[in-house]
Parts: structure tokens; sequence; C-alpha cells
């Protein structure tokens, strides 16, 4: 599955869909995964 890097605010962070409406902001650095809960929002909230 294709899941290319974010931009903006979230800028470097990747997304992965929970729900179609729930989404997980994940970062990959140096092939470890960074994963850091701020908050969980709906799609429209975020973006």
């Amino acid at each position: 599955m294709l899941n290319p890097a974010l931009t903006g605010n979230y800028r470097g962070y990747k997304e992965c869909h929970i729900n179609p409406d729930w989404l997980l902001l994940y970062k990959v650095q140096d092939d470890i995964l960074i994963l850091t809960l701020q908050r969980t929002e709906s799609h429209s909230d975020l973006f």
C-alpha cells in the first residue's frame, strides 16, 4: 500500500486510516518507527 509523506504542519509524517475517518499519524526515521500519539481526530478536523 502506498503511503506518501504529508506536507504542511505534518511534514515528514505519514498517515494510516484506522477507520475511514480516523487517522493515525506516524514518522519513520532511519528505518525506525517513531510513534507519538498527540491526538486522534477525523480527517476533516486534522486537515
